[in-house]
């Protein structure tokens, strides 16, 4: 296939954590909310006069500092991100919001705090902490409420003047939704017997969503949709097996990469910062407030492993079986960055439950926040799962 037109672009932009982009919206005199889990509403994040970037820590080194202060027991993302803090790489930051939704992340922006890495020379820039719902009910809707009010809109609004109010909050939904709608619609093309588009280039893109600023990366991101509608695809497809991927955050591109060039198409993505459910269009009506109808979204669509009510827990495999079904996988691959608590638990349940209940092939791996310090390791399982693959294929009597 050729080359999509804004891949570059795109690809440049997740190489550095403060990208040219959000240095291009600060000079636009926009708020740059920093935020660290995927329990935030982005939304709210996203009021006329801010934006929203998830902090992440981009072709990650030695993390000896950050091991320092935090021990080397706890997840390689909690790590690196402070190792860049400390390092100066989010000091564009106008204010960190982060959810308890993990421990360790949220340790490792307590000692970006008590470390003062960022804000020294910004009288308004404030750190907050949310506390996140544990289960699906309309209690924990109205605690959502409440936290997204203590900690998002009343210090946006107080520290920087940013208009909070209903109107403000519909117009923030529909400009998510007309993001969400682009990737979803570039996402669909990996569905097709011959995709006119790689799980790398998509997860580039995907992934660009994130870590740039929303409404700097639209246009390309709608010209790219209209370019993948005449794109053609190779007459002859390089893999040999499609496989949706799950798990905790991929913020190296690497991975997908890896994946496909040991012949399994990543079809699917069910991992944190993925397309699924972070990409999933929100529905307002007029009947009740905005906020309150966000907050409802995140919680009923939420597929953390850190909500834990029966419905939920079972849920989430039922979720990560039917977009098997729907985007065409022959198997799973769970993954999990090292020491990430609440994916090891649901990496070892999801597994076992994919294969057993729902008949999919599983590959189950922890993995490091870079994958190039174990690239060797990880081609040879996948490797090895690609051939599982087909010669179950084979035995079925099914493709070879």
């Amino acid at each position: 296939m050729r080359d999509l037109k804004h891949l570059q672009y795109f690809e440049d932009l997740l190489q550095v954590a403060n990208n040219a982009l959000i240095t291009q919206a600060r000079e636009e005199g926009k708020v740059c909310v920093a935020y660290t889990c995927e329990n935030v509403p982005e939304p709210l994040l996203n009021l006329p006069g801010a934006f929203s970037i998830r902090l992440h820590a981009p072709n990650t080194g030695s993390m000896d500092i950050a091991t320092y202060y935090m021990t080397n027991l706890l997840c390689e993302p909690s790590r690196a991100l402070l190792e860049r803090a400390i390092e100066g790489g989010f000091n564009f930051a106008d204010c960190v919001i982060t959810p308890d939704g993990c421990t360790m992340i949220n340790r490792a922006v307590e000692n970006m705090e008590l470390l003062n890495t960022m804000g020294k020379d910004k009288p308004n820039f404030f750190h907050s902490y949310m506390e996140i719902a544990f289960k699906n009910t309309e209690n924990d809707v109205n605690l959502s409420v409440l936290q997204c009010t203590n900690h998002i809109l009343n210090p946006l609004h107080e520290k920087y003047g940013i208009d909070v109010s209903d109107e403000a909050i519909r117009k923030a939904v529909a400009e998510h939704n007309r993001l969400c709608r682009v990737i979803r619609e570039i996402g669909n093309f990996r569905k097709e017997a011959r995709p006119r588009i790689t799980g790398y280039e998509f997860h580039t893109l995907c992934l660009a969503t994130y870590v740039c600023p929303q409404h700097l990366v639209l246009d390309k991101l709608e010209e790219t949709l209209e370019e993948l509608k005449t794109r053609e695809p190779d007459e002859k497809q390089p893999w040999r097996a499609r496989v949706l991927v799950v798990g905790s955050e991929v913020d190296d591109g690497g991975l997908i990469k890896l994946i496909e060039e040991c012949g399994a198409f990543v079809c699917c993505d069910r991992f944190c910062f993925g397309s699924y459910p972070g990409r999933v269009e929100i529905e307002l009506n007029d009947e009740e407030d905005a906020l309150t109808q966000v907050c409802r979204h995140y919680i009923r669509n939420c597929q953390c492993p850190r909500m834990m009510n029966q419905q939920k827990v079972y849920g989430r495999k039922q979720y990560v079986a039917e977009l098997a079904k729907e985007y065409g996988a022959d198997g799973v691959i769970y993954e999990q960055v090292k020491f990430c608590d609440p994916w090891a638990y649901e990496r070892t349940l999801g597994s076992a439950m994919l294969k057993e209940d729902y008949g999919y092939p599983v590959l189950s791996v922890d993995r490091p926040y870079n994958i190039a310090s174990s690239v060797g390791q990880m081609r040879t399982r996948v490797q090895a799962f690609v051939e599982s693959i087909e010669i179950k294929a084979i035995q079925r009597g099914g493709r070879a």
